[in-house]
């Protein structure tokens, strides 16, 4: 048998590559409209929680994008405790393969991947339905998806106001301080949801809670605005899709009832979402299939439980960029 060597990236390699925020959004675009064109698999993803889904649980996620040539397996662990262990509440993973052969071709840490491709959807969301004009972000959350979830924002949008809550005041504030170091822009910090959200152009749900329970009110949510509610636990009150005028998801195979997570988890399991209901897929917006937003007046939510095409992207671009640049690690595999 022939030599087989895989590349092998970490953490500090995935600093050093530094992706772009254009890179990112632009190699999760491309997914999604490879999606729309039905040139991906997307296998809904699976859980395994070791003791209790309170403490923390691993998602395994699983795809193939025909046009990287690339097919990709990543696990990561969502552990809301981490933080007492000075330890990133999530993290990942992941593997890339030859679709052709079966050949391992990358090993790289997910960690930041998931951050970003989390961020990346969120934008992407945002570009295809908020309106152009939006001035005012509310973000409820401050771990790591959050960051990427308004620094991506912002560079679509170069927000006049941002918002952002979480639980811990220490968490929230040393959001606030990372966030205006890097954008250099002042950020508000509230101590409730409703001064966070109330009235904002986008509204950006992101909650880590225990169990599902309402803390984000339908009546905050002015005509014409952008909500995007993804927590692992519902923290919306049931009516909110009452009021929307289009419901997207990222793809309905990870939404659709028998999953046991997500901040609409209620919604589809008592048929007030249905795929009758959905407006769409962001892949079928992104390659031309339906239309995004198509006036100031729509309100419109964006639901995404996150997708393993996502993650193969922003793999397959940080090992092109690593081959160019020469960073990682070569490990022999057979």
């Amino acid at each position: 048998m022939q030599e087989i060597n895989v590349t092998y990236i970490n953490g500090p390699d995935v600093a050093e590559l530094a992706l772009t925020d254009a890179e990112i959004i632009a190699a999760v675009e491309e997914t999604l409209r490879a999606q729309g064109n039905g040139g991906t698999v997307i296998e809904p993803r699976v859980h395994l929680v070791p003791e209790n889904s309170e403490k923390g649980h691993f998602n395994v996620l699983r795809g193939y994008v025909k046009s990287m040539e690339a097919a990709g397996v990543k696990i990561v662990g969502d552990f809301v405790d981490n933080y007492k262990y000075d330890l990133p509440s999530e993290v990942g993973m992941l593997n890339l393969f030859d679709p052709v052969t079966g050949i391992p071709k990358a090993i790289i840490n997910a960690t930041a991947i998931t951050d970003m491709r989390t961020g990346a959807m969120t934008a992407i969301g945002a570009k295809y339905l908020a309106r152009k004009d939006c001035k005012i972000l509310g973000h409820i959350g401050a771990r790591g998806t959050a960051y990427w979830n308004v620094r991506l924002l912002d560079h679509l949008y170069n927000f006049d106001e941002i918002r952002v809550h979480s639980r811990r005041p220490e968490s929230r504030n040393a959001f606030r301080d990372k966030l205006e170091k890097d954008l250099g822009k002042p950020v508000i910090v509230t101590d409730n949801w409703k001064d966070c959200l109330e009235g904002a152009d986008i509204m950006v749900e992101a909650s880590r809670l225990p169990e599902p329970k309402p803390h984000f009110m339908t009546s905050w949510v002015k005509k014409g605005a952008f909500v995007v509610p993804y927590g692992t636990m519902s923290a919306v009150e049931f009516d909110l899709t009452d009021i929307m005028d289009k419901i997207v998801v990222d793809d309905w195979g990870q939404c659709k009832p028998g999953h046991p997570f997500g901040s609409l988890r209620r919604h589809v399991d008592e048929g007030k979402i249905t795929p009758e209901t959905l407006h769409a897929e962001m892949g079928e917006i992104v390659a031309g299939k339906k239309p995004g937003r198509e006036s100031d007046e729509e309100t419109n939510l964006f639901w995404h439980r996150g997708l393993s095409t996502s993650d193969i992207a922003l793999g397959w671009a940080l090992l092109e960029k690593a081959k160019k640049h020469g960073i990682g690690q070569t490990l022999r595999f057979a």
